[in-house]
This record gives structure tokens, sequence and C-alpha cells, in this order.
């Protein structure tokens, strides 16, 4: 009896232990598969926010009409250098739109190496603070866009967009852009804390 005891008891815990090293690989496998899936969608919205910063700073930038009228001392014209939000705007999406380039080379090591911390850890501050950055210049320039467009009565600030239509739509166009960019941001920073967090 304690012979067939034994005999029973041997393939019981030889069994359990194959059956628990195949889990084991399979869930690792999982688990680089998943953070890889993550790494390739974070670089696919890092060239989709490259593509939203260069446009606003395009568009913003070339932001220039002159009116087909003018007097003998004064020539009606509206440029983005006319105002330091606007130019504070183009230097901030700039500096925003160089860093999402710089960054693809992290982005890249994230998808080669999945388990690596480092890379992804370095890309969600680096992006928090372009971030930041992004939506400060968005936010000046979309006030200052909300005047052009509706103006200010009790500041006497006249709505131009009736004369510059042309201008208007392009700086209107150029702080959508923007806030596209910053909704991706958002979007990118998720992905790496959740990312780490799988960690």
């Amino acid at each position: 009896m304690k012979s067939e005891s034994a005999a029973i008891d041997i393939p019981e815990s030889s069994s359990v232990a194959k059956g628990k090293a195949p889990l084991i690989a399979v869930s690792r496998n999982e688990k680089g598969g998943y953070r890889k899936g993550i790494a390739i969608f974070d670089l696919i919205l890092r060239l989709a926010a490259i593509a939203t910063a260069l446009a606003a700073a395009a568009a913003m930038g070339t932001s220039d009409e002159t009116l087909p009228f003018f007097t003998q001392f004064f020539q009606f014209q509206a440029s983005y250098d006319d105002l330091p939000t606007f130019q504070f705007f183009v230097i901030a999406i700039a500096i925003v739109g160089g860093y999402l380039v710089l960054s693809l080379p992290f982005s890249i090591v994230a998808i080669v190496r999945p388990h690596a911390v480092g890379p992804r850890l370095l890309l969600i501050i680096l992006d928090a603070v372009a971030l930041t950055l992004n939506t400060a210049a968005g936010a000046a320039a979309a006030a200052i866009v909300y005047l052009a467009h509706n103006g200010n009565s009790n500041t006497n600030w006249l709505a131009i967009c009736q004369q510059y239509g042309d201008f208007c739509q392009k700086v209107s166009g150029a702080v959508v852009a923007s806030f596209i960019t910053v909704v991706i941001f958002v979007f990118l920073i998720v992905l790496s804390a959740f990312a780490l967090r799988r960690h």
C-alpha cells in the first residue's frame, strides 16, 4: 500500500511542476508582446504629434495679410510678429516639434527592448514638460484669437477678423493643431504610465 501511494504521489507532483512551467513562459511572452504593442503605438502617436506641431508652427509663422487699400501714411497689415503672444507660440511649438523628433530614437529603443524602464521613464518626464509648454502656448494664442474674432468692448479691442479673414483663418488653424498635439501628448503620457505600471 505504501509503494502504491508513493507511485501515485510522484506523478501528481511532476505533472503539477510540468503544468506550471509552460504557464509562466506564456505569461512572460504575453507581457513582452503587450509592452511592444504599446511601444509601437507610442511611436505612431509621436509621428502624428510631429505632424500637428510642425503644421501649427508653420501656419502661425506664415500668417501674414495686407489689405488691398492703403493711405499715404498707413498700410494695413496683420502678421504674427505684431503680437508677442504669437511669437511665443511659434517658438514654443517649434521647440515641442524638435523635441518630438529627438524623442523618436528613444521610442524605437522601447520597441526593441520593451522591458527597459529607463527610456520609458525619460520619455514620460520629458513628455510632461513638453505638454506644459504646448498647453501654455496654445492657451495664450487662443485668447488672442478669441479677441480677434469677437473683440472686447470694455477694453476697446475691435474684432479684426472681418477685415483680416485669411490671417484669422491661419492663426485659428494653428491653435486647433496645437491643441490636437496636446491631446496626443496626454495619450502618450497615459501609455507610458501604463507601460511602467506593468513592470
